[in-house]
């Protein structure tokens, strides 16, 4: 099955200062979700946003809210962002919790729920998990901070995810995050991704519409 090509700017890369604002264009440039990386300077290096700012977006944009958490016991983090107005919460395989009870609270509370492996986390550790989520999303960096090149190892992950997809008959969208552009992302389309996370080569483009149309394009 033909998933429709889904572009998400991560907000790693928006003006902080005028971040509403900053969403606003996305919308208006023809986004079709709002990625949002929580980090929490555990998990990974880096601090970044706890859910008053996923409240804020919520005020700022209709379009879905993508709330990938990049923490450790995300599992005592969800509720907050669910009631903040997040619509799909992904949590890592390789996070301290109990991974089945968390992606049941975040079904249970009518959100999709979504499973992340980083670079290095082979695919077997989240076959387990395939059949309770909505949404893998495959790092195609290393996470932690924005800017980083794009680890083409990555392709045959994703490829090798779309095969199992198709081989159980699940129903998830599969997602990719590091490195992605409009030199990147046609790569990751053939290989069965749909949904594109972009922060750099979306937000820091000189025509943000442009930008995301060029990458609608190279995904054909």
């Amino acid at each position: 099955m033909q998933r429709p090509i889904i572009i998400a700017p991560s907000i790693l890369a928006a003006d902080f200062g005028r971040l509403a604002e900053e969403v606003r264009r996305a919308e208006t440039a023809g986004a079709d979700w709002i990625h949002v990386d929580v980090m929490d300077g555990h998990f990974v290096p880096n601090l970044t946003v706890g859910p008053d700012v996923v409240r804020g977006l919520r005020r700022a944009t209709k379009l879905p809210l993508d709330v990938h958490l990049m923490v450790d016991r995300p599992d005592k983090f969800v509720p907050q962002f669910i009631d903040a107005g997040a619509d799909w919460v992904s949590i890592h395989i390789e996070s301290p919790c109990n991974v089945a009870t968390t992606l049941e609270i975040i079904r249970a509370a009518g959100k999709k729920p979504g499973i992340v492996l980083n670079p290095g986390t082979p695919i077997k550790a989240i076959q387990p998990h395939l059949d309770r989520v909505k949404l893998v999303l495959v790092m195609t960096v290393n996470p932690g901070f924005g800017g980083q090149p794009f680890i083409e190892s990555c392709v045959e992950k994703i490829a090798q995810l779309a095969a199992l997809r198709e081989a159980r008959k699940l129903d998830f969208e599969i997602e990719v995050d590091g490195g992605i552009g409009e030199k990147t992302v046609g790569a990751c389309a053939t290989a069965g991704a749909n949904v594109m996370v972009a922060g750099v080569a979306l937000f820091r483009a000189p025509d943000m519409a442009q930008a995301i149309a060029a990458m609608r394009a190279a995904c054909q």
